[in-house]
């Protein structure tokens, strides 16, 4: 089932999401359908709270259905290593047409649960060591506008502002 992203700045997502602790027919549905949300909006990534669940779930799919073993659920993830730097452009689905250069580590090493909760371990260089970092952001109620400058954000938030105001936000 689709289910509605939820936009900046609802609360849900500057919020830590909670950690997950039944690994049930509960949470596969949910993932299933934060799998289907994500695809139609566009997306390659997309964390729990952003259909207003507030749990430590996220997935991700770089291929974006090109190939099914890429398709990525991360549960309670922890990053245990971060290296190098890298700066590029980030976008974000509650947060429409919005894009903004981020700075993040270039490789990154993270544990998480998966849907059977076992721990497994991941690495990500370049795009996954990306959205990696701005999934698990999510998941601890940070969005990517607050990793631009002061000066960047308020531009962003005055936008947004103005949008809600004319109803297209």
């Amino acid at each position: 089932m689709v289910r509605p992203i939820v936009k900046y700045p609802e609360p849900i997502l500057q919020r830590p999401a909670a950690p997950v602790t039944e690994f049930d027919d509960e949470l596969r549905a949910l993932v299933d359908d934060m799998f289907e949300s994500m695809y139609a909006a566009q997306g390659i990534g997309l964390a729990a709270p952003q259909i207003g669940v507030p749990k430590r779930v996220t997935v991700l799919d770089l291929s974006f259905q090109k190939n099914p073993e890429d398709k990525i659920v991360l549960i309670n993830p922890e990053i245990t290593f971060k290296e190098g730097k890298q700066y590029g452009e980030e976008g974000c689905l509650s947060l429409p047409d919005i894009h903004e250069k981020v700075s993040r580590a270039a490789v990154v090493k993270l544990r998480a649960q998966t849907l059977t909760g076992e721990w497994r371990e991941y690495d990500g260089k370049e795009l996954l060591a990306r959205a990696f970092q701005h999934e698990i952001d999510h998941l601890d109620g940070i969005l990517f506008i607050f990793r631009v400058s002061a000066l960047k954000r308020d531009l962003i938030q005055r936008r947004i502002r103005k949008l809600q105001k004319t109803g297209e936000w």
